[in-house]
């Protein structure tokens, strides 16, 4: 790991001393609360009715991807699908599929999984972690396609991921199960070769590497697909066999895109960031809601002039990816990064800039005063503040007293709560 220590910063801004920070109540936002509720009854239901060799199934030694990205319940999907893998003869085990992350190593992306709680004690069934890949074809523009060795030499590889929109390219096929046998399973090689051309290019050649896993006939035994809701709940789960992984995937998508948390407000002046993580998006906060991505075509999602990013989750591992999309941050915050873990990912996906380091002060107080006073065209005593756990955590906000007339008739949200004074502690960080 790569620490930086920081130089502490002692910046004065004029006119600091007449702003006053704004009050903030909690608000509720309400999306569309659809969700799967017997999930272990779910799955078994899906493996029952939707996978149709099952007696073939048996001695054969299965290969499930677990990923990066943070998916509620994931122990629990993982343990009930092998628990009926077993029941049925098969051996399955466990790779850790994400491509660069855990900073391209094998030990650092068992670790990752570890963390949501997959490890060999859990799931009872070998967690084989590796870098080594095996060559299966190439594309047309000469783009070689990987997969992970173990997982080729597998009978069987279990695609499974959450289906969502991507934070850098839109397309029928974003982050989902087709990326995960495009990037995921092919570790840090396949990954580096793949981003090299640049995500303009993933729209076309992603469903290309699928094609190339069928034309050679890559053991895939069946997909899960997962989508969640506005409150990250799944809300659908679809178990399929290989021949519509393809098909589920673009389905899936137009699903999870109309599930997406987006703020009930169409413009911010200042938006408080209290974590960002890999675990969440590649982006540490998901483009589809802040705006601000690595690429374009993001910039219409909404209308937010300054963003102060407090800290990194623990999820994410120290990976500091998405720190650049800050206007303001601490020392601390920074302090936090390990930059070697987050420049590996950067330089496998060739957006450097996603490494930049934006202003930093002391203190969340600090931070917040400079923000509101860098607004352009605003009342700076009446600042619209919206302050967010994470981009996964969109019901409960909180707002500045500011938006009360703009919210109090909204039939998608409630006010929970009064007008309060934004608490410090001794040190000048939010509590």
């Amino acid at each position: 790991m790569t620490f930086i220590e920081f130089p502490k910063m002692n910046l004065k801004v004029e006119g600091m001393e007449n702003i006053r920070l704004p009050k903030m109540m909690k608000v509720k936002q309400i999306y569309d609360k659809t969700k799967i509720d017997d999930i272990p009854g779910h799955i078994i239901q899906q493996m029952e009715t939707n996978l149709h060799n099952k007696a073939a199934l048996k001695g054969k030694k299965l290969c499930l991807t677990a990923g990066s990205r943070g998916i509620p319940h994931l122990p629990l999907i993982i343990k009930t699908i092998i628990n009926k893998l077993k029941e049925w003869g098969a051996e399955p085990f466990i790779i850790p599929a994400m491509g660069s992350h855990g900073a391209a190593k094998a030990e650092g992306q068992t670790a990752i999984i570890a963390a949501y709680g997959i490890t060999e004690e859990t799931m009872g069934v070998p967690i084989r972690s590796s870098m080594d890949v095996v060559q299966i074809g190439e594309l047309q523009d000469g783009t070689p396609v990987y997969c992970d060795k173990i997982a080729f030499e597998s009978d069987g590889i279990i695609a499974l991921n959450k289906v969502k929109p991507h934070t850098d390219f839109r397309a029928d096929h974003e982050s989902g199960l087709l990326k995960m046998l495009t990037i995921g399973v092919a570790n840090h090689l396949g990954a580096s070769m793949f981003h090299m051309k640049g995500f303009s290019t993933f729209a076309e050649r992603i469903p290309q590497v699928y094609d190339v896993f069928l034309e050679k006939k890559v053991p895939i035994c069946f997909g899960v697909g997962i989508v969640q809701n506005a409150y990250d709940e799944i809300s659908e789960l679809e178990i399929m066999e290989k021949e519509l992984i393809k098909q589920k995937d673009a389905e899936l998508l137009q699903i999870a895109k109309k599930k997406i948390a987006k703020f009930k407000m169409p413009k911010i002046d200042v938006l408080i960031i209290d974590e960002i993580g890999k675990n969440i998006s590649g982006n540490g906060h998901d483009p589809n809601i802040t705006g601000r991505s690595n690429s374009p075509g993001y910039e219409d999602v909404i209308d937010i002039q300054k963003v102060f990013i407090r800290s990194l989750n623990k999820e994410t591992q120290y990976n500091g990816n998405g720190i650049n999309w800050a206007d303001i941050t601490t020392r601390r915050c920074l302090n936090s990064v390990d930059f070697e873990s987050t420049w590996i990912v950067l330089m496998t996906n060739t957006v450097l800039h996603g490494g930049k380091i934006p202003m930093y002060v002391e203190t969340d107080r600090d931070a917040l005063f400079l923000a509101i006073r860098t607004c352009n065209g605003i009342d700076f005593n009446k600042a619209k503040v919206v302050r967010i756990k994470d981009t996964l955590n969109m019901e409960f906000i909180e707002v500045s007293e500011s938006f009360y007339d703009e919210l109090k008739d909204h039939p998608e949200v409630e006010i929970t709560g009064e007008p309060k004074e934004i608490q410090f502690d001794a040190e000048g960080f939010m509590i």
